[in-house]
């Protein structure tokens, strides 16, 4: 079977051009083209003999995405998503336009194993992994479409980074190669919902990204209800991994506590969090939970939110409210791959 080549890392690149032959100038070329450039064909490489390109097409397929469904939103600018993969499956992509530039949030996985009540992403389903080149593929696609240069990349589209770890990784060391991409680490953020040994993983890498973690409750009675991830790694688990990665690496771990009516937002919650987080170098980030019709959660209202962030800073935890964006066009990733599986998909799109 054929391998997706812009999956492959610069030295497993090299690795595979050598086992043909190839001179090592080969690769750089190759993988400018298939990272900086963005081609989506061998016939594009055009500094590259006939010869050869057929001789890569038998051998591998460039991985590519096709916008299926794209939306704008009308308050924000902010722009969705819905990309067809090789095998018709469906993922997400959101841009985002910030002061310092453009910032894109994207899938991971096809689906979600984790089953957190909360998020749309697991419930057409986990179908399988994404690989290095289509988790980069989106963001290629989307600076295509829009004719921008993204600065800033999120992992908190579909899926769960952290159960999807070697693409991952792979997939971060191309967009920081400076023949590639050339994206910061320090501009990357990854999110997890609490995969504690992979966390120990990342720690080792010493990557300087972004930490963000999927919390959600103060205790473990809440999480597990709410997120089944916390039955197999407790709080205290995942909180000793968070406080090792901020000491190992010196970044900011960052804390994703979507507030839900009646489960984990009372003033007693705000405090409970506040003594767990206390000493820790991070940060709260509060968000209303999503409209999910089959979750049956209900947002908190936003005065309600202002007095748990209230209670957060008086214990000296740094706790902001996500700023929504998006918000009329289902921008939360998960809500257009359900419509699509399910035939109700609306007629906004572009």
């Amino acid at each position: 079977m054929k391998t997706d080549i812009r999956a492959f890392t610069f030295d497993k690149l090299n690795s595979e051009l050598s086992s043909l032959g190839l001179p090592a100038f080969r690769t750089k070329q190759i993988f400018k083209w298939l990272h900086q450039y963005g081609c989506s064909s061998f016939d594009e490489m055009t500094n590259i003999s006939k010869a050869l390109r057929a001789q890569l097409e038998e051998r591998f397929y460039i991985g590519s995405c096709y916008v299926e469904d794209k939306y704008v939103s009308s308050i924000d600018g902010t722009v969705k998503y819905l990309f067809r993969l090789h095998d018709g499956e469906y993922i997400e992509s959101v841009i985002m336009k910030y002061k310092y530039g453009y910032t894109i949030c994207v899938s991971s996985q096809v689906g979600c194993k984790m089953g957190c009540t909360f998020c749309a992403s697991a419930i057409a389903g986990f179908k399988r992994n994404l690989t290095a080149g289509e988790i980069e593929v989106q963001l290629i696609a989307a600076q295509k479409d829009l004719n921008i240069k993204i600065s800033h990349i999120v992992l908190m589209g579909i899926g769960e980074p952290l159960d999807n770890f070697d693409n991952l990784i792979d997939f971060l060391n191309n967009v920081n190669n400076p023949d590639g991409l050339n994206i910061s680490m320090r501009n990357i953020t990854v999110s997890t919902c609490g995969i504690v040994p992979n966390i120990y993983r990342l720690i080792d890498y010493n990557l300087q990204l972004t930490l963000t973690v999927s919390l959600h409750a103060s205790n473990d009675n809440i999480r597990s209800r709410t997120m089944p991830v916390s039955r197999k790694y407790s709080i205290d688990e995942l909180l000793s991994a968070c406080k090792v990665y901020a000491e190992k690496t010196g970044r900011r771990v960052s804390f994703e506590y979507t507030l839900i009516k009646g489960v984990n937002d009372s003033a007693e919650n705000a405090k409970e969090l506040s003594l767990r987080l206390k000493g820790m170098l991070c940060h709260v980030n509060l968000i209303p939970v999503n409209d999910v019709k089959e979750s049956g959660n209900i947002s908190c209202s936003r005065e309600e939110i202002l007095k748990f962030q209230n209670i957060l800073k008086r214990n000296g935890i740094n706790a902001t409210i996500r700023r929504t964006l998006g918000a009329d066009i289902n921008a939360s990733c998960g809500q257009l791959r359900r419509l699509k599986k399910r035939g109700e998909i609306d007629e906004n799109c572009c």
